[in-house]
This record gives structure tokens, C-alpha cells and sequence, in this order.
């Protein structure tokens, strides 16, 4: 029992309560958000559109997505975590009631890409919530736990989504719209504004001794070891999304209906639940970029297999695979984007990161869709190849960076933080 206290208190202990309202806020909002999960299934079931058309509409989503990132970003600086937060959810409640009782496709489409940017609008403002009321020592179990309860909350989603998709798609939308201001009732009520909290700290200039000479977003874009990592967790979004926009349209294909789907991805959801807080553990005694190309292999070789999968049996096993595989893949992603970050410009390396997953919401299904239906299980092959691809890139890419890492480490440990 002492023992089992102590891994407690390991994993969670020591953390504020503004991050546990923050923390009961994500559970909520990703409990209830399962519409966009179903949009291409609704779009080919109810509203009678083809599978590349789904495609694209999902593909929407994915590019108002990195919009809302870099306007979340933007607003949690100039308005306030807390603000940008409840901007968001509330918007988004109201665009999920109007998607529900929207029929034409190409208004769809608008009110998909616009439900992307407020989706991706949170997902900075939550981060820089939690570094601002988390200490330095605790922020690693801080953000451990916060990818535990997105997929905890995806867990319950995906259950609870095959269900009503069952019984009714608007269903669908109004309780995720139900669920979103339940979240946003929990941050106005509970969580502070944080912002105050690293108000003292100036933003990098050119005159700032130690800062990149090109400071800003082009420092981030013109860093060379910084976009090859981005493009490899790009690769890595890619694979993952496989899930949530072309998986649904493959099934549907084997004869697997809805809820078939939601056990697949609640599998998934219930696997890391159960075991994600045991991974550090697991990986620690090994270099970050051999557990990265460890679990990019493992993602290839899950999708790989849909190729052959015609029963659900079959997917339940691949998603065992591809989920090990994301499992392991959370800690060094990131640890490693916060390594290669100067100390002056993290949040706008954070935004260019954070791209990477609405860009890859884009691409999956855009292409995916046209891929699945002229290609048929050969797009579960090439998914595969490209994931195979990903994982030797890692391994090539991993010593130079992290001499690089250790280069900027001796940079900022001679330059002073500036505080006013």
C-alpha cells in the first residue's frame, strides 16, 4: 500500500488547484466531444455524400484548425488564458448546435472549418494555463496527466458516440454542444486568470542579449533541426489521425456499423487510460529518438495491417498496436519540442509545433478519402511505408539533435533571464 502511495504521489501529487479545475475542464470537454469523430460517417449516412467529398469536408476542419492555433495562441497572450478559453467553448457550443440542424453540404463545409478553429483555439491557452500555475518540477506530471484525461475523455466519447450515432446523428451535436458549456461553466467558475503570473518577463528583441537574431515566428520557421522534428510529428499526426477520418469509412466498408467503431477507438482510449502513467517508467533508461522511431514502427506496422482487416477482430488487434505505439511516443514528443526552443521564444515554437496536428487534420482525410476510394486497402500499405519512412528519419535525425539541444543548453546557461 506504501508503495502504491508513493507512485501516487509520483504521478500526481504536488499540483495546484487551479491545473485540477483546468485538468476536470479537458476530461469534461473531451467526454462530450465526439460529433466531429462521426462527421464523415454523417456526411456519407445521412447527408448522402461520397467518401472523397467526406474527405475534403473533414479536411475543412483540419484547416480551420491551424488558424484557431495560432489565433488561440495570440488571444491567450493579449486576452488572457481564461478568456480565450471561454471564448472558445462557448463558440464552439453554438456552431455545434447549428451544424446539428444544417442539411446543405457546402454550408457544412463553412461551419466545419469554423468548428476547427475554435476547437484548436484552446489547446495553447490550456498550456500556457499550466505553465503558469505549475512549477518547473512538476510540469512533467502535470502534462502526463493532462494527455491521460484527453484520452480518458476520448475513451468515453467514442462508447458514448457509437451509441447515439445509432439512434440519431443530431444527437450527436447537441450533447457534445451540452458538454462544452458544461466544461466552460467549470473554467468560468473555477479557474482564475493566469496570465498575471509571467507578466514580468519581456519579450525577446534583437537588442536582448542571447535572444535569436531573427526573433519572432521566422526564428521557429528558418530552424532547421526544429522542422525536421516537425516534420516527423507531423508524419506522426498523420498516422494517428487514420483513426478518427479514414478507419470510420473503411469499416463502414467491412459491414462494421458505428458502435463497431466507438469499441475500436474506446480500446484504444481504455489502453492508454490504464497504462500511459507507467510509460516514463518505461522509457527513460533509453535515448528519445530510439523510443520515438521504437513507436513510429509500431503506429506503421497497426495501420499497415487494416490491409487485410475485414472483421472486427481484426481491428480490435491493430488497434492494441498503433496504441502502444502513440503511448510511447508522448513523453519524448514531448520533451523534445520543449529542448529545442530558445528559452525566449518557446510559445512561438510551441504555435509552429502545434500546427502540425490541424495541418495533418487537413491532409489525412483530404487525401485519405481519395486514396481509400480509388486505392482500396492499398492506402493502408502506403500508410504504412510512410510510417516506416518516419521511423528511420528518426533515427538519422536523433544524434545531431540533440547536440543541437545541448548547444542551446550552454547558450541560455550564460545568458541571464531578463525580468522587469
Amino acid at each position: 500500500m506504501q508503495t502504491l502511495r508513493r507512485w501516487w504521489h509520483d504521478t500526481a501529487g504536488g499540483l495546484p488547484a487551479t491545473f485540477w479545475y483546468l485538468w476536470a475542464g479537458l476530461l469534461i470537454n473531451r467526454a462530450g466531444a465526439f460529433a466531429m469523430l462521426f462527421l464523415s460517417l454523417y456526411l456519407t449516412a445521412e447527408r448522402g455524400a461520397s467518401e472523397a467529398l467526406a474527405g475534403t469536408v473533414v479536411g475543412a476542419y483540419g484547416a480551420g484548425g491551424a488558424a484557431g492555433v495560432l489565433l488561440g495562441g495570440v488571444l491567450a497572450d493579449r486576452w488572457g488564458r481564461r478568456a480565450t478559453l471561454l471564448a472558445a467553448h462557448l463558440s464552439t457550443a453554438g456552431l455545434m448546435v447549428t451544424l446539428a440542424f444544417t442539411r446543405p453540404l457546402a454550408l457544412i463545409a463553412v461551419l466545419s472549418a469554423l468548428v476547427g478553429v475554435v476547437h484548436s483555439m484552446p489547446s495553447p491557452a490550456f498550456v500556457a494555463a499550466i505553465v503558469d500555475v505549475v512549477p518547473e518540477e512538476r510540469r512533467s506530471r502535470a502534462f502526463n496527466l493532462q494527455f491521460w484525461a484527453f484520452n480518458l475523455g476520448m475513451a468515453v466519447a467514442s462508447l458514448l458516440a457509437g451509441v447515439l450515432a445509432e439512434a440519431s446523428f443530431t444527437a450527436l451535436f447537441l450533447v457534445d454542444a451540452g458538454a462544452t458549456l458544461t466544461a466552460a461553466a467549470v473554467i468560468g467558475w473555477k479557474v482564475p486568470e493566469t496570465l498575471r503570473r509571467t507578466a514580468g518577463l519581456r519579450p525577446p528583441t534583437r537588442s536582448t542579449p542571447g535572444a535569436p537574431r531573427r526573433a519572432g515566428l521566422r526564428t521557429a520557421l528558418t530552424d532547421r533541426t526544429f522542422l525536421v522534428f516537425v516534420g516527423l510529428t507531423f508524419v506522426l499526426a498523420v498516422l494517428t489521425l487514420q483513426t478518427s477520418t479514414i478507419m470510420p469509412l473503411a469499416m463502414r466498408a467491412d459491414g462494421l456499423g458505428p458502435s463497431a467503431y466507438g469499441l475500436v477507438v474506446a480500446l484504444g482510449g481504455a489502453l492508454i487510460v490504464l497504462g500511459q502513467l507507467f510509460v516514463p517508467r518505461l522509457i527513460d533508461r533509453h535515448r528519445k529518438h530510439v523510443v520515438l522511431a521504437a513507436s513510429t514502427a509500431l503506429l506503421a506496422l497497426g495501420f499497415g495491417v487494416l490491409a487485410v482487416a475485414d472483421e472486427l477482430a481484426v481491428y480490435l488487434g491493430a488497434a492494441v498496436v498503433w496504441t502502444i505505439g502513440s503511448m510511447l511516443a508522448a513523453p519524448p514528443n514531448a520533451q523534445i519540442n520543449a529542448d529545442l526552443a530558445p528559452p525566449q521564444l518557446r510559445a512561438r515554437y510551441q504555435s509552429v509545433f502545434y500546427l502540425t496536428f490541424p495541418a495533418a487534420s487537413f491532409l489525412a482525410p483530404t487525401l485519405g478519402g481519395f486514396s481509400l476510394q480509388y486505392l482500396g486497402n492499398g492506402h493502408w500499405l502506403i500508410v504504412g511505408g510512410l510510417g516506416l519512412l518516419a521511423a528511420v528519419g528518426h533515427l538519422l535525425a536523433g544524434p545531431p539533435r540533440e547536440r543541437h539541444v545541448a548547444a542551446l543548453r550552454r547558450a541560455a546557461d550564460r545568458v541571464p533571464a531578463m525580468i522587469d
